[in-house]
């Protein structure tokens, strides 16, 4: 059985690794089968979130913007979970973000993962749904709030004791984590270059940038520079 893990969920302002940003940070560490200790942070995306977002989690660009930094975030978790595998429902998804951020910031990052969502596809299949959601009612879990990582984390913990105690002694090779591969390269910030002239883009044609330039990786500040140029056209070269 296992019994020394960390449960994680993460919150995001969309749904790519690659283009979209860590909003929250939730966990709980288990020792010998029990809860030992939870985690939470709220990350500063350095963005307006979108409003389907903050109709999801209740998170509001005010309680974003008082955050910490992205890579304190990764940072604080890796050193909580000390080299712990993960659990999460859907943990491919969250565990894409973590990769993603770990590798533009330098921090190692590499676990053996196991998922409550295939669990649940496997031994759960007269549930009408699989999502944390409806099988948080389907089987009495409670939560404070849905949607928001720290409680989703304690759910899905709550869920993966529930799975393993009833389906673990006849199937244990089924809770058994494994490496998980995420296909990610490292995105390095935006130029100065970039950033000048995004922001004179920006102020030419006077429209407000979807996030802030300082916080952009160059893939991004391309992106979002060809994106102005479709829609409104060149401003005028700066002067050297």
């Amino acid at each position: 059985m296992l019994e020394d893990y960390v449960v994680v969920d993460l919150e995001m302002t969309g749904l790519s690794a690659k283009m979209d940003r860590i909003l929250e940070i939730g966990a709980v560490k288990v020792e010998g089968g029990m809860e030992a200790e939870a985690f939470h942070r709220m990350v500063n995306p350095h963005m307006e979130i979108p409003a389907e977002i903050t109709a999801l989690t209740g998170i509001t660009s005010g309680m974003a913007s008082e955050g910490c930094e992205a890579a304190e975030a990764v940072r604080d978790f890796v050193d909580f979970s000390q080299g712990l595998p993960f659990i999460g429902h859907n943990i491919r998804f969250d565990y894409s973000f973590l990769k993603q951020a770990a590798l533009n910031f330098g921090i190692p990052l590499d676990r053996e993962c196991l998922d409550t969502l295939k669990l649940s596809r496997k031994f759960l299949a007269e549930a009408e749904k699989k999502t944390l959601d409806y099988l948080c009612v389907y089987l009495g879990i409670h939560r404070k709030k849905n949607h928001r990582a720290l409680e989703d984390a304690k759910a899905t913990n709550e869920l993966f004791r529930y799975l393993q105690e009833k389906f673990g002694g006849e199937n244990p090779s089924a809770f058994l984590p494994a490496p998980l591969q995420c296909k990610l390269k490292k995105q390095g910030p935006a130029s100065p270059r970039q950033i000048k002239r995004l922001k004179e883009l920006a102020a030419y044609h006077g429209i407000a940038l979807a996030a802030e330039a300082e916080s952009l990786t160059k893939n991004e500040a391309s992106r979002m520079t060809d994106k102005i140029l479709a829609a409104y056209g060149k401003a005028p070269a700066s002067a050297p």
